[in-house]
């Protein structure tokens, strides 16, 4: 009885928090995504792909980072829902890699706000698209087995990348991906915009999940994913508290949802 009120205590104040989210931000969907990527993102015009006049929900480096996260977490499930395996050597160095490239292209593009700062070469938005889905690649590559390993009564110990050879499938994936941004087709952008601010909800949902399940010492517990419904709904719930106070923040101090303005 009382595990059957916390579950609908928890649903209730989740459903709560994210009504008053929605009721507060932009209309339609692209208006949630909106709000969603000025939680997370600079969102500064130049720096983003545009669907027709309108900047997608997340700057370039941003929508590679968090589409290359989804991606790969789909990749992942399909693979081996329960692989709790870290990534091998050889897939490590190559996460490593694209970390590193993501750092320095992303303080090299930051150099460049300012006139006379020296700079490795002149930023794009295809090389901010592509360093961030490097950066989603090597996140999800870690995030999922780390997830695996504190949800699951048995988590499978096999890695889904042992080698770096085994990323090749996904790497392809991803590149195929990035053409389809690269192209700028509104009927490719407007869901791919979509999927980018879902993938932040994504990730950040399974972030907070675990930490729920690790403060209410509830690891390892599960067989199927209904048995933790109530710690994914949590994380949610968490995920989009995080977002409107950040939302909040950022509103008050610029008093606009728009992104922010070079010049």
């Amino acid at each position: 009885m009382r595990s059957r009120v916390s579950r609908w205590a928890v649903f209730l104040v989740v459903g709560l928090v994210l009504i008053g989210w929605l009721i507060n931000t932009p209309p339609g969907l692209l208006g949630k995504a909106d709000a969603v990527g000025y939680a997370v993102c600079h969102r500064i015009d130049v720096r983003s792909f545009h669907l027709g006049e309108r900047p997608l929900p997340l700057c370039a480096r941003c929508s590679g980072m968090y589409l290359a996260a989804t991606l790969s977490i789909i990749y992942q499930a399909r693979k081996g829902s329960r692989h709790a395996g870290m990534p091998g050597r050889s897939a490590m160095v190559v996460f490593g890699m694209f970390v590193f490239a993501f750092g320095v292209d992303g303080l090299n593009s930051y150099l460049s706000l300012f006139p006379g700062a020296p700079t490795l070469y002149q930023p794009q938005n295809w090389l901010r698209l592509l360093t961030g889905t490097g950066m989603g690649l090597a996140m999800a590559g870690v995030l999922i087995p780390v997830f695996n390993q504190s949800a699951w009564r048995q988590p499978v110990p096999a890695a889904v990348f042992p080698r770096a050879v085994s990323m090749l499938p996904l790497l392809a994936l991803a590149g195929v991906m990035n053409i389809m941004v690269l192209s700028e087709n509104p009927l490719l952008l407007y869901p791919l915009a979509l999927i980018s601010a879902a993938g932040v909800l994504i990730l950040l949902t399974l972030v907070y999940s675990m930490v729920w399940m690790l403060l209410l010492k509830k690891e390892n517990l599960y067989n199927t994913l209904s048995q933790m419904v109530m710690f994914l709904v949590a994380g949610f719930g968490t995920a989009i508290l995080q977002i409107a106070l950040m939302d909040i923040a950022r509103f008050l101090l610029t008093g606009t949802w728009d992104g922010f303005h070079l010049g």
